[in-house]
């Protein structure tokens, strides 16, 4: 369990001064659960990954993970960022495995405890395969059996499929959500876009505009595996929608003036649109 309490994160400016990024957040993830982190550019949501998974400090508050407290990083987290950092020089086994080696596992199991993430994420036949031969898709897909293969109790996704194309990104939602339900690892998932959002979780958590806060949650109470036409998504998609409005209008307000306001028709907005996609 994930267990955040009145957390604040301030950041020191290269140039003098100093802004506050996150104010007195407080969340609970429980074990197994799929929540999303949605909101407005530069409202935390990284921020806060990054506080979860010991990449940075916070100045304020408690961050708990089964009852301790997060020092650092941790064995029970791993990070899947946008970003696939695989390394050039290694074949998608031996980047799937890297963590493994590190970790003293020998060569014969780690390859097996490899090549079993690699055929859940359906590229075994590309096992020998180096990055620069793989589609972006592949790339991330490899990312991802590269933190499967560590066993973390947790996996922190920061905006993992942001840089892929429309039918990629429909293609790796199915294999994250067959992933999830196999595994149930705790997935504390950051995204701009809603849609990808509410197919993917239990829960969605909207931020405010920065300093970020929790200003709503939504329960996605849609049966699984996920139906995109199912109207229970659609549902939660336009309540979200409505519940960022006035976030979007201050963050556009900010940049052009207070003269600025949003109509509710600026959002295009059937529910089978990819709603949210540029948040």
């Amino acid at each position: 369990m994930i267990h955040i309490h009145q957390v604040s994160k301030t950041f020191e400016q290269r140039i003098g001064g100093s802004y506050k990024a996150l104010d007195n957040i407080s969340l609970t993830i429980g074990r197994g659960e799929f929540v999303s982190l949605l909101g407005p550019s530069g409202c935390g949501k990284s921020t806060v990954l990054n506080l979860v998974a010991g990449l940075e400090d916070h100045n304020e508050g408690t961050i708990e993970i089964n009852g301790k407290k997060v020092n650092g990083p941790g064995a029970d987290r791993v990070v899947v960022f946008q970003e696939h950092g695989l390394f050039p020089w290694l074949t998608v086994l031996d980047n799937v495995a890297f963590g493994l080696k590190q970790k003293g596992v020998g060569k014969k199991q780690r390859h097996e405890l490899a090549m079993e993430q690699i055929k859940s994420v359906h590229l075994s036949r590309f096992a020998d395969r180096y990055p620069h031969e793989l589609s972006g898709g592949m790339r991330q897909r490899a990312a991802i059996a590269r933190a499967l293969a560590m066993d973390p109790e947790i996996l922190l996704m920061d905006e993992p499929f942001a840089a892929l194309d429309e039918q990629t990104r429909l293609i790796l939602h199915k294999e994250l959500e067959e992933i999830w339900m196999r595994t149930r690892k705790t997935i504390l998932f950051i995204t701009h876009n809603i849609r990808e959002a509410v197919i993917l979780s239990d829960r969605v958590v909207v931020m405010s505009t920065r300093p970020g806060t929790i200003k709503k949650e939504f329960a996605v109470k849609a049966a699984r595996p996920r139906d995109s036409a199912d109207s229970v998504l659609h549902h939660v998609e336009n309540s979200i929608m409505a519940a960022l409005a006035d976030e979007l209008e201050k963050v556009v307000r900010e940049e052009t003036g207070d003269e600025y306001s949003i109509k509710k028709n600026d959002f295009p907005g059937t529910a089978a649109d990819s709603l949210g996609g540029g948040i």
